[in-house]
């Protein structure tokens, strides 16, 4: 069986981290998303030929996984020019699958990768079927949702925009992960352009049902998470730091406390007065203190340094930054390149306890944490005692002024001064 990963999207709610990087390529413990779905669908699944249908940025993603024999793979490589819905980007994969059966997924979601041999495993008892994986979720509202037979375990339906009288507890919601037998693309072929514009592969399944075509089920209770929003990376960093065998490969002076699971990678430097708290994973040729405390579920990517007086917490801090000296980072996510000044704070709550709202296409969004700290895209700067309130974004190759404090999101290249009295 072939594989198919939707990764051509541009990811705009994920700014500003994909402001210079495509949404496939954002990293999770240290490894780019859309790899960890490579090597579960090869691990797991037994699935070496792999088609990915790249757009926006695609150069990264080609340059980086190249023919993908590195990893064991056959990868190719399927261009779709314009971003106009999943069923568009899956129609352009017909001339690589052919005439077999074959898995499809969307680019940004994560699984826990035995959900791939499972998925497979139960496709042999319905070989001629289409699946369609189902989850139970808390806010089925904010997915569409299927409707399918109890005890044929068909799909009668799929609803997009659900209505509150169409809402369950019990509710399942399409995970974005599939296989189609090669019928699909006739139905994506008849399928209309959905209100906002797209074709959509939910609206082609429904014409494959109404043409008699039976689509089957397939539930799904381990772990999915859909990387829609830039706190969903905290998640998925909670989750892998909990399952990964964390080794120490650097060297510790004297006086340094480590308590729980930590990783350390090889070059790294952890000098004295450090208490580090696991689960947390630091990378390569880093320098850690002295006389920091990092806490539980940070990952530190490589050529990091962390300095004197910095206290860091469920953060996720990408290659090549500095926060060398009197900063508190909190559930934040800050990108490459970075330089945040002495005295940096990131807050991170607020006084009435109310979750944090974030700034998504140019609309609040409640983010349902109530601690939620900022999000810093590559190559940017911060001046001594810049203070950045919770849920606010700093675009890339931006600069955020001495003492000044962040209230509102900064875009790309701009520079943020405080403003003066008088």
């Amino acid at each position: 069986m072939k594989a198919v990963i939707m990764a051509a999207g541009e990811g705009t709610r994920l700014r500003p981290l994909t402001y210079t990087r495509p949404k496939p390529m954002i990293p999770i413990i240290g490894k780019p998303h859309l790899q960890i779905i490579l090597e579960s669908l090869k691990e797991k699944a037994n699935i070496t030929e792999i088609g990915i249908i790249v757009g926006h940025q695609k150069d990264q993603i080609e340059a980086y996984f190249q023919d993908g024999s590195h990893l064991g793979l056959d990868l190719h490589y399927i261009t779709q020019p314009e971003q106009l819905g999943t069923g568009h980007a899956a129609l352009y994969a017909k001339s690589f699958i052919r005439s077999e059966p074959f898995l499809l997924i969307n680019g940004d979601i994560l699984l826990a990768p035995d959900i791939f041999n499972e998925l497979i495993q139960f496709h042999r008892k319905f070989p001629d079927r289409s699946l369609l994986s189902v989850k139970q979720v808390p806010d089925p509202a904010s997915y569409g949702i299927v409707q399918f037979n109890e005890v044929t375990g068909e799909v009668t339906k799929i609803i997009e925009k659900p209505k509150d009288d169409e809402l369950f507890p019990e509710s399942y919601i399409n995970i974005g992960l599939y296989i189609f037998t090669p019928s699909i693309f006739d139905s994506i072929a008849k399928t209309r352009k959905s209100p906002r514009g797209e074709i959509e592969i939910t609206d082609s399944i429904q014409i494959l049902i109404n043409q008699g075509e039976p689509v089957h089920i397939f539930k799904v209770d381990g772990f999915w998470l859909d990387l829609g929003k830039p706190w969903d990376l905290l998640d998925a960093n909670r989750y892998f730091l909990d399952r990964s065998d964390l080794k120490n490969q650097g060297t510790l002076e004297n006086n340094i406390t480590i308590v729980g699971k930590v990783g350390i990678g090889q070059g790294t430097r952890i000098l004295a007065g450090a208490y580090i708290e696991g689960p947390v994973y630091i990378g390569e040729n880093c320098k850690i203190g002295p006389n920091c405390y990092i806490r539980p579920y940070c990952y530190i990517a490589n050529n990091v340094h962390i300095g004197h007086a910095c206290e860091l917490k469920n953060t996720i801090i990408f290659d090549n930054t500095t926060i060398p000296h009197l900063s508190y980072i909190g559930d934040s996510i800050i990108g490459s390149g970075v330089n945040l000044g002495a005295g940096t704070i990131t807050a991170n709550l607020r006084f009435d306890k109310n979750s944090i709202k974030v700034t998504i296409k140019g609309a609040k969004m409640d983010s349902g944490r109530k601690k939620m700290g900022t999000i810093i895209g590559d190559n940017s700067q911060t001046g001594i005692g810049a203070t950045i309130m919770p849920g606010v974004k700093i675009g890339p190759n931006s600069i955020v002024g001495s003492n000044a404090t962040v209230y509102k999101d900064v875009p790309p290249n701009t520079i943020y001064l405080k403003k003066e009295n008088g």
